[in-house]
């Protein structure tokens, strides 16, 4: 049987993980993760699993506890990088309160609704907790939606000065089906998002190791509804991405878009607009908004292991967190097996105790991202933190 739980801070914020296949996999996690009493409990669950009996199996076992999900394009748990496990992560109420908010149609979003009901829900969390001094809020959405952009800009209206931080559910390398589970229910074309007040202090992070060039491309036909480039400079999309990049098209897949990635200038930061896939006629699906006019830059990538080794470290100034959980983009996982430094690091993730997985995008504030890691450190209570990550 293949078990493995989290051995540190374990009253703060418990977890565990299991592999998918097991029998009663929800009753092995909750003995795991221990009595509780909890306010949330998140399962990452790998689509090799038995998706259809999960919702009713994790709603009896944790009865009474707010379970939330989805499905992974792999693990994080205490082995570091993982894949066909069941990892589960416990908010215990002691020292969090947590509501859910459920967004069952993204296809029909109402952004100015959506927007009021939040700034209802945080004001009435901050009225009925006023010892739980911290807060952020925590994302769950279908993967193969094309609507976390829309939603993130819906959701950061409501939130104002609350951190967010999310993940794209994931179908391992095959992008067919991803689901977030809501409840009893897994389900496709929703989200779910978690608002968290704690006693715990909290940082909020989002890295990548990426390094722009001076390469450039410009849009020049896009469908962006459907996230498809069709030309770039005037030239077919994945020819002339092929053509800078001194490939030939015919080569182009996604370990090519891990080490070449292009990415968007916004303020003094670049962020990665990733592409998910060529398409049989030419054209760049991506993972993320694309629109006509867009300057894209390439970018080349900077040490993996060495530049994860530094932002875990500062993560652990002043005081190692209680947990560190993480959305990694499934890209950044591709690049490190292309490479052959999967182990170098999966051996940082479980040296700093990260937990989560890996996703098709990340949500940081309002934006939806690629190619990043991006994760809440929570620490002890009572810690003291610098305004900036040293």
């Amino acid at each position: 049987m293949r078990i493995s739980g989290g051995l540190q801070r374990e009253t703060i914020v418990p977890h565990a993980s299991v592999g998918a296949n097991e029998p009663r996999p929800m009753e092995i996690l909750a003995q795991r993760l221990g009595r509780g009493p909890f306010a949330l409990v998140m399962l990452f669950v790998s689509p090799a699993g038995d998706l259809e009996r999960l919702p009713g199996e994790a709603a009896r076992v944790f009865d009474g506890v707010p379970v939330i999900g989805c499905t992974t394009a792999g693990e994080i748990s205490d082995a570091g990088y993982d894949e066909g496990t069941i990892v589960a992560l416990a908010l215990p109420s002691r020292y969090f309160r947590v509501d859910t908010l459920t967004v069952s149609d993204l296809t029909r979003l109402d952004p100015p609704a959506l927007a009021a009901d939040l700034v209802r829900r945080r004001a009435d969390m901050a009225q009925r907790h006023p010892e739980l001094p911290h807060e952020f809020a925590m994302l769950l959405v279908d993967g193969l939606s094309q609507k976390e952009d829309e939603l993130t800009s819906a959701l950061a209206a409501g939130l104002g000065a609350t951190p967010m931080l999310g993940g794209s559910a994931g179908d391992g390398a095959r992008f067919g089906q991803t689901f977030v589970l809501d409840g009893e229910r897994l389900a496709r074309d929703i989200a779910v998002l978690a608002l968290v007040r704690t006693q715990c202090p909290i940082r909020v992070f989002n890295f990548d190791h990426l390094i722009p060039t001076e390469t450039r491309m410009v849009v020049t036909e896009a469908d962006p509804r459907r996230r498809i480039v069709r030309q770039i400079n005037a030239e077919p999309a994945a020819r002339e991405y092929a053509r800078l990049l001194g490939k030939d098209p015919q080569q182009l897949g996604p370990f090519t878009f891990a080490a070449h990635p292009v990415a968007v200038r916004m303020g003094a930061r670049h962020h990665v607009r990733a592409i998910r896939q060529v398409a049989e006629n030419g054209d760049l699906v991506f993972f993320s908004a694309i629109d006509e006019g867009v300057v894209l830059t390439i970018a080349e990538p900077a040490d993996m292991v060495d530049h994860l080794g530094r932002e875990l470290a500062r993560l652990c100034r002043p005081e190692r967190p209680a947990a560190i959980l993480a959305f990694d983009c499934i890209l950044r996982r591709l690049e490190a097996e292309q490479k052959q430094v999967s182990g170098h690091v999966s051996d940082l993730l479980r040296r700093y105790g990260v937990v989560g997985f890996s996703t098709y995008g990340e949500q940081f504030g309002p934006m939806h991202v690629n190619q990043t890691m991006t994760g809440v450190a929570i620490y002890p209570p009572g810690t003291v933190l610098a305004e900036k990550v040293p």
